[in-house]
C-alpha cells in the first residue's frame, strides 16, 4: 500500500464502519479487520431470530462498502494481540500489520453477570449466531411439539431483561405465536405456550420515561405475555428458571437480553478502564496512547469527563467514528483535535405491529402507530444497501399489513 501511513480499524460495526468512511477522504491507508466480513445491523437481529427477517436482509458485505474508496482494505481474522508499544496488530491466522494509528471499534459481548448456568443454557442475541440459534430451537421446538405432542414448558421461552431488546423479543415473539397457532400449528394447544419477560427493575425500558415504559408493558400484556418486574434470575438450567423469588418456571428456551459487557480485546488490553471500558479522552485519543483511539461499545470518557458512559447504541457509536476519522486528517496535517460533542437524537423501541414508543430530543414523547411509523421509517434509512433496504421494507409490508392472509414466519427456519 505504499509509503503513507496506515490506520487499522478493528470491527465491522457502526463505528467502525463510520471511521473508515471518514477516513476515505484522507491521505491515508485504511485496513478494517473484522472475524466476519459482513456488517450486521444489530437492531433488527430479533427479527431474525423469530424469522420475520433472513440473515441476508441485515448483512452488508464490508467488500462492498470498501469499493466506494481507494484507500480501503479489508482483513478477515480475529485479532488475539495488540502489541501497543510495538504498533503491531496480532491476528489467530497470518502475519500480524503494524500501524500508525489504531481504532478500537470492536463493540462488547454479552453480559451474564454471573447467573450459574446462563452461559451454558441461555441464548443471547448479540450476533447473527445468536440469531440463527434462537431461530433454530424455536422452530424446532414448534414442529417437535407438534409431531409428539408439548412436554411441560417446551414452548415457553423467558426473556431475562426488560430493555428494548427484551421488549421487541416478547412481543414479536407474541404476536407470531399467536397467529402460528391459529394457522399453522392448530393441532397445538395455545394454553401450552408462554411468552414470560422478567426485569429486575421496577418497570421496563428502564432508559425511556416512566409513561413510555408503563404503556410497553400494557402493550405487552395485552399480548399474552407475562410480565414481571422486580424479578431477578437466580439460576438458568437446561429446561427451567430460578427465579429470586423461589419460582420456578419451566421453559424449553431462554434468551438473554440483561446487557452487555467488556468484550473479550477490551478486558485483554493493558489500558485504563473506565467501569469495564476503555478510557478515552474528550477527543476520543486513549488515556497514554496519543495514536489510538477508542468508539462505541468500547470507549468510556475519563475523569476529565466525569466517568462519562454513552448509550450502547448506533447514533454514538457512529458519530464517534466520524469524528475519529476526522481527527486523524487533522493530525497528519498538523492540526489539533476537537473536542467530542453528542447529538442525543432519541431512542426508540417497538413492540408489535402499531405498537411503538419513541422519546426523541427536546422532550418529544411519541407512542402507538406514530411511533411505530417512526421506528419504521428510522430502520430503513439506517440499513446499508439498496437491497437490503428494499428487502426489508417488503418483508415488513407483507407482515405487517397481509400477514393474516398467510406470511412466512418461525416456521421453515
Amino acid at each position: 500500500m505504499g509509503e503513507r501511513r496506515r490506520v487499522v480499524v478493528i470491527g465491522a460495526g457502526f463505528g467502525g464502519l463510520a471511521a473508515c468512511e471518514a477516513l476515505g477522504s484522507v491521505d491515508v491507508d485504511v485496513v478494517l479487520v473484522d472475524r466476519h466480513n459482513y456488517n450486521t445491523f444489530q437492531p433488527l437481529l430479533y427479527q431474525v431470530a423469530t424469522a420475520g427477517l433472513d440473515p441476508g436482509d441485515i448483512a452488508y458485505p464490508v467488500r462492498s462498502f470498501g469499493r466506494r474508496h481507494a484507500n480501503f482494505g479489508f482483513r478477515q481474522d480475529e485479532v488475539i494481540d495488540v502489541d501497543l508499544g510495538g504498533r503491531r496488530v496480532g491476528f489467530a491466522e497470518g502475519p500480524s500489520i503494524t500501524y500508525d494509528y489504531l481504532v478500537l471499534a470492536a463493540g462488547a459481548a454479552t453480559n451474564y453477570f454471573g447467573v450459574p448456568g446462563a452461559a451454558a443454557h441461555a441464548k443471547a442475541i448479540y450476533t447473527m449466531e445468536d440469531a440463527v440459534a434462537v431461530r433454530g430451537v424455536v422452530t424446532s421446538s414448534l414442529e417437535r411439539a407438534a409431531a409428539h405432542g408439548a412436554k411441560e414448558g417446551e414452548l415457553t421461552v423467558l426473556i431475562a431483561g426488560g430493555g428494548a431488546t427484551g421488549v421487541e423479543m416478547a412481543g414479536t415473539l407474541a404476536e407470531l405465536r399467536r397467529m402460528q397457532f391459529a394457522t399453522q400449528y392448530r393441532e397445538l394447544d395455545p394454553a401450552s405456550s408462554r411468552i414470560v419477560l422478567v426485569e429486575l427493575q421496577d418497570r421496563l425500558l428502564g432508559g425511556f420515561h416512566p409513561k413510555l415504559g408503563a404503556y410497553a408493558r400494557r402493550a405487552l400484556e395485552a399480548r399474552g405475555v407475562e410480565v414481571r418486574c422486580t424479578e431477578s434470575v437466580k439460576e438458568v438450567q437446561a429446561d427451567r428458571v430460578v427465579l429470586g423469588s423461589g419460582d420456578v418456571v419451566p421453559c424449553g428456551l431462554v434468551i438473554w437480553a440483561a446487557g452487555v459487557g467488556s468484550c473479550a480485546l477490551t478486558e485483554a488490553l493493558d489500558l485504563a478502564k473506565v467501569r469495564g471500558r476503555i478510557e478515552v479522552g474528550a477527543d476520543l485519543r486513549v488515556t497514554g496512547r496519543d495514536e489510538v483511539f477508542a468508539i462505541g461499545d468500547m470507549a468510556g470518557l475519563g475523569s476529565g469527563e466525569g466517568d462519562r458512559l454513552l448509550p450502547q447504541l448506533a447514533p454514538p457509536a457512529i458519530q464517534e467514528g466520524r469524528l475519529v476519522g476526522r481527527q486523524i486528517g487533522r493530525l497528519i496535517a498538523g492540526e489539533p483535535t476537537v473536542t467530542f460533542s453528542y447529538k442525543d437524537k432519541g431512542i426508540m423501541a417497538t413492540i408489535g405491529r402499531k405498537a411503538a414508543v419513541a422519546e426523541l430530543a427536546h422532550g418529544i414523547r411519541l407512542r402507538g402507530t406514530l411511533a411505530w411509523l417512526c421506528w419504521l421509517g428510522l430502520h430503513i434509512v439506517l440499513l446499508l444497501g439498496a437491497r437490503n433496504r428494499a428487502s426489508v421494507l417488503l418483508n415488513w409490508a407483507w407482515r405487517y399489513v397481509s400477514w393474516r392472509r398467510g406470511s412466512r414466519v418461525i416456521a421453515g427456519g
